[in-house]
């Protein structure tokens, strides 16, 4: 199916103005958070880009057509692909109202895999070769707290209660609140950083805005900090928070605690960190020394 273009332009951006203005007045009733709004809005205006003209003008064919160009020609991810999905199913259904659609979208499963979990020394190494103050204190509240990048990006100095040892996590995953754990050293530093850079609301407000930083920033920091780290392994700042529960759990805390600790609305979320501890791993024989075992004991 070839593409089509329509010939007034104008007329389309204000289309598209006006149905933007409603998907995202419809994201904000429903409470999705700021990344699901503008994931799905990309969503919508990539499709809208694809065909040249308003959304709601191409057919539930053509959206077919586009969900095939994304997985054949662009190689989208399976998580890039399940975003843009849901993002047009949101349109669909919800913005323009339409009860049923007769294009097929295949819900895309995530490829299973485990994460790399960093162990201590690379942790030391990560923390020792991030030159900035104030993104090295943002990488080691991260371990010491298993706190998300915009959890940690939007951490406030009153979020800190130094009489109950806890982190307050008010910009939680779907909006949920939690607590977290605040260890003496965390506080002991995020003192004598608050002491050097004297942040009036956020911890890590960006020099030009005031405002938290942005994701990105703190995301190619992390990427720089890794590679002079030498550190090889898979996964971004989320790593982190994967070191800090599978840690945890190797030190003896249970499944219940962790999961209220990451803020898990399912234990069966918290339970592949069981994957992950060393002591899952160790600790045991194998098999096979087992049978050489026995075979000595036969002798």
């Amino acid at each position: 199916m070839q593409r089509t273009t329509q010939p007034s332009a104008t007329a389309t951006e204000v289309g598209m103005t006006r149905l933007r203005k409603k998907m995202l007045d419809d994201l904000v009733v429903r409470g999705r958070s700021v990344r699901t709004q503008e994931a799905y809005l990309a969503a919508v205006t990539g499709l809208a880009k694809y065909y040249h003209r308003s959304p709601d003008r191409v057919s539930e064919d053509e959206v077919q057509v586009y969900l095939v160009y994304l997985v054949c020609e662009r190689g989208l991810t399976w998580s890039s692909m399940n975003v843009a999905v849901h993002g047009l199913r949101f349109f669909f259904h919800i913005t323009l109202k339409r009860e049923r659609t007769s294009f097929v979208i295949p819900r895309a499963r995530q490829r299973p895999h485990l994460p790399d979990i960093l162990g201590k020394e690379e942790l030391e190494r990560l923390f020792a070769m991030t030159p900035s103050d104030k993104h090295r204190m943002i990488f080691r509240a991260a371990y010491a707290t298993g706190m998300r990048l915009d959890e940690i990006r939007q951490l406030r100095i009153r979020d800190i209660d130094s009489d109950r040892m806890a982190v307050r996590v008010e910009f939680g995953k779907g909006g949920r609140s939690r607590y977290t754990l605040l260890s003496c050293r965390l506080l002991q530093e995020l003192r004598e950083y608050w002491k050097q850079q004297r942040p009036e609301h956020w911890f890590f407000p960006s020099p030009v805005t005031g405002r938290p930083l942005d994701r990105g920033t703190i995301q190619r920091a992390y990427s720089r900090a890794k590679e002079r780290a030498g550190i090889q392994k898979r996964g971004g700042i989320h790593a982190l928070r994967h070191a800090f529960a599978t840690h945890l759990l190797e030190s003896g805390v249970d499944l219940h605690t962790i999961q209220r600790l990451l803020g898990h609305v399912s234990i069966r979320t918290t339970t592949r960190y069981m994957h992950l501890a060393r002591h899952a791993l160790t600790g045991h024989d194998s098999p096979l020394d087992l049978l050489d075992a026995t075979r000595t004991d036969g002798e």
